[in-house]
């Protein structure tokens, strides 16, 4: 029998962890320990200023979360509550901190986090603090690391700023995709209406699109991006 093995999710926003990869956050956490890790506050910047963000909104989105996180299978979710958008106003190494503390708190066998092309400044850096967080040197936990794509993100940067989402890994979520859009539906401020790329409707026709590629009915893609064995 296979033994269960440790999964850390490293998103900046809050959504963007179902949006990239709910249903495998839902199929894994069936026979592992899946955790997951938000970087940013994921609102501050629909306001004036950071000072004029609402309490209520950012404590509301941060409920949301931790209810999609329950519902999904995750046994924890950390929030470093970094400012939204402007994660380019912090020293990177701050970031890179908080992901070695996850690591280290949680001993990851495999990371799902952004892609490194992604439009959102948010993602790119992300992406860049958790591949020098897990930098396989002698005392090394991570063995893989994957990415994922969020609509409205990854595909927006049309392949122009560093690289195209080239997906090699592809997981049948045929079983689970209901979950995730379940999920999504309780982000009630984040999702839009089709065709917006950031809705239901997009989110599962994609995951069909996928599924198409891979030979099943719905699956969810990711780019590995190393692993070690």
């Amino acid at each position: 029998m296979r033994c269960a093995i440790n999964i850390l999710v490293i998103a900046a926003h809050p959504d963007d962890e179902m949006l990239g990869c709910g249903a495998t956050i839902a199929k894994l956490s069936k026979s592992n320990n899946v955790h997951i890790g938000i970087l940013g506050e994921g609102i501050t910047s629909r306001y004036p200023s950071a000072a004029e963000a609402s309490k209520n909104d950012l404590e509301s989105l941060k409920d949301q979360a931790k209810e999609a996180s329950d519902f999904i299978g995750a046994l924890s979710i950390d929030f470093a509550g970094f400012p939204d958008n402007r994660f380019d106003s912090v020293d990177l190494l701050e970031l890179i901190k908080v992901v070695e503390n996850w690591v280290q708190k949680y001993k990851p066998d495999a990371i799902y986090t952004h892609h490194s092309g992604d439009l959102n400044i948010d993602h790119e850096l992300t992406f860049r603090a958790v591949l020098t967080a897990t930098r396989p040197t002698s005392e090394s936990i991570v063995k893989d690391v994957y990415s994922f794509e969020i609509p409205s993100s990854t595909e927006w940067s049309f392949g122009t700023l560093k690289s195209s989402f080239t997906p090699n890994v592809f997981v049948n979520v045929t079983d689970t995709i209901e979950k995730k859009l379940s999920a999504l539906k309780i982000y009630k401020d984040e999702m839009r209406d089709f065709p917006h790329p950031r809705s239901l409707k997009f989110v599962e026709l994609n995951s069909q699109k996928w599924g198409s590629v891979s030979g099943v009915k719905f699956a969810e893609a990711f780019e590995l991006v190393r692993s070690i064995r």
